[in-house]
C-alpha cells in the first residue's frame, strides 16, 4: 500500500511539468523564429544600392589611353601615338596621367617631342563644353613654327584621348592662350583634332 503511494504521482504536479516543458518549447520556437528573421531584416537593410552604370565613375577598372608623340618621315612630321593602362576610369585621372608621360618626354629613340623640358601641367580637367588644359609658361618657349604647331599638336592629340571628337581649351598660367610662339601663331579656341590638321602643317 505504501509502495503505491510513493509510485502516484500528483495530478498537479504533472500538469506543472507540462506547462513548464511547452513553455519552454514555446520559447525556444520563438527564439528560432526570431533567429531566422532578424538576419533577412539586417540583409534588407544593409543591402548597398546597385553600384552605378556609368563607367567613368566605376573605381579599378582599366583603362587604355594614349600620349602622342612626332615622328620625322622625312618631309613633314607625323603625330603618334603610346598607349599606355591605367588603373582608373575616371577621365580626369587618365587625362592627368595621359600628361605627366607627355611632359616627362618619350623614352623611345625612334618619336620626339616639341614640348619644352620643364613645362608643368597646372591642370586638365573635362568639363561640359570639353577638355580644359592649363600649362606653365614654358610651353610657349623657343622653337619655330613647326615646333609650336608640333606641341599644339600633341597636347590637342593628347587631350582627346579619351574623346577623339572633343573640344580643347588651352590656357597657359591660368589665362586663355591666344598666340603661340614668337612668330604668333594665332589661335582659335577651342581646338579639335579636326581643326589642327586643317590648320596647322606639320
Amino acid at each position: 500500500m505504501t509502495q503505491e503511494r510513493a509510485k502516484r504521482v500528483p495530478a498537479g504536479v504533472i500538469a506543472s511539468v507540462i506547462i513548464g516543458v511547452l513553455a519552454a518549447g514555446g520559447t525556444g520556437t520563438w527564439w528560432a523564429f526570431r533567429s531566422a528573421q532578424i538576419p533577412n531584416s539586417q540583409q534588407a537593410i544593409t543591402t548597398p544600392n546597385a553600384p552605378s552604370t556609368n563607367p567613368s565613375v566605376q573605381p579599378g577598372i582599366n583603362q587604355t589611353a594614349q600620349v602622342y608623340w612626332l615622328r620625322d618621315t622625312g618631309t613633314q612630321l607625323e603625330v603618334v601615338p603610346t598607349a599606355f593602362t591605367i588603373n582608373s576610369s575616371e577621365p580626369n585621372v587618365v587625362l592627368q596621367t595621359a600628361f605627366e608621360q607627355l611632359l616627362a618626354g618619350p623614352t623611345n629613340n625612334s618619336v620626339s617631342s616639341t614640348i619644352p623640358q620643364g613645362t608643368k601641367l597646372r591642370s586638365v580637367r573635362v568639363q561640359n563644353d570639353g577638355v580644359h588644359v592649363d600649362l606653365s609658361s614654358e610651353f610657349t618657349s623657343g622653337g619655330g613654327s613647326a615646333s609650336m604647331t608640333g606641341r599644339l599638336a600633341q597636347v590637342v592629340y593628347t587631350a582627346t584621348t579619351i574623346e577623339p571628337n572633343a573640344q580643347v581649351w588651352i590656357d597657359v598660367e591660368g589665362q586663355k592662350l591666344e598666340y603661340l610662339g614668337g612668330e604668333g601663331i594665332m589661335l582659335n579656341q577651342p581646338l579639335t583634332r579636326q581643326s589642327v590638321k586643317e590648320n596647322f602643317q606639320l
